[in-house]
């Protein structure tokens, strides 16, 4: 049984049991449902566009090229990546829109997010690099994953970003 603390709207889970929990779905674009798709963009808006108060057309015209990592509790959205092939973003794959739901911070899914997009971009595209553009300040995060800085710091929509590629 997990024990549950609320504090400003988020659910704290003991770390060990939490992650067990996440049910891990990866799907290209065109098998998404409408009810998927609506979870993923309407979780992408409250991070990117909301918190982070920035306003920018996330809707790229990429998504539908992609394959669609979903973490999951229940039915409730916990974390989304998506993984872009190779001559897309970059000349390598690529991990992008990395998000975690604000009610589940702290419990370890954006690191099991990631290990888990790396393994299945592998397996979607087999052992080469992979390419990111991170914001700045989730350069540690992301270092962690094995991630390197690989450009000097540029702007997008405002906020200080920085390529990181993961070698094969």
């Amino acid at each position: 049984m997990i024990s549950l603390r609320h504090e400003s709207n988020v659910l704290l889970y003991p770390k060990s049991e939490s992650m067990s929990k996440i049910e891990w779905s990866l799907k290209p674009f065109h098998e998404l449902t409408p009810v998927e798709l609506y979870d993923i963009l309407r979780l992408r808006s409250e991070v990117f566009v909301v918190e982070q108060q920035c306003i920018f057309l996330d809707m790229d015209d990429k998504d539908q090229l992609c394959h669609h990592l979903q973490g999951r509790m229940g039915e409730e959205l916990v974390v989304s990546v998506r993984i872009v092939p190779p001559g897309i973003s970059y000349e390598e794959p690529s991990i992008g829109r990395v998000v975690g739901s604000p009610r589940y911070r702290g419990i370890g899914a954006g690191k099991a997010l990631m290990q888990k997009a790396i393994e299945e971009t592998i397996g979607l595209y087999g052992q080469q690099p992979i390419k990111i553009g991170a914001q700045l300040y989730l350069k540690k995060f992301y270092e962690e994953q094995g991630f390197i800085q690989c450009s000097e710091t540029y702007m997008e929509d405002e906020i200080p970003h920085i390529k990181m590629i993961r070698n094969a």
